[in-house]
């Protein structure tokens, strides 16, 4: 299941909102201006944060991917 298309478009979607809150908690918390921030720091912990949602996905393919196709058997005239 996880080497669908649908799967890696999930998993990608979910790390990038991750890594994105992550980036914007780490703002609001950790500083008090855009200046001051630490970005090597904030790419560090976001990356981190984006590379657990995609193990997270891994384990749950099945959840990120949607349900596998239907086989749909012809079953010609008799």
């Amino acid at each position: 299941m996880i080497w669908t298309k649908a799967f890696w478009k999930g998993t990608a979607e979910r790390s990038i909102k991750t890594a994105a809150q992550t980036a914007a908690a780490y703002f609001i918390i950790g500083t008090t201006g855009l200046l001051e921030l630490e970005w090597v720091l904030v790419a560090s912990v976001s990356g981190a944060a984006a590379l657990a949602s995609i193990l997270t996905s891994i384990g749950s393919a099945d959840f990120v991917a949607g349900p596998p196709a239907a086989v749909v058997e012809y079953v010609g005239p008799e």
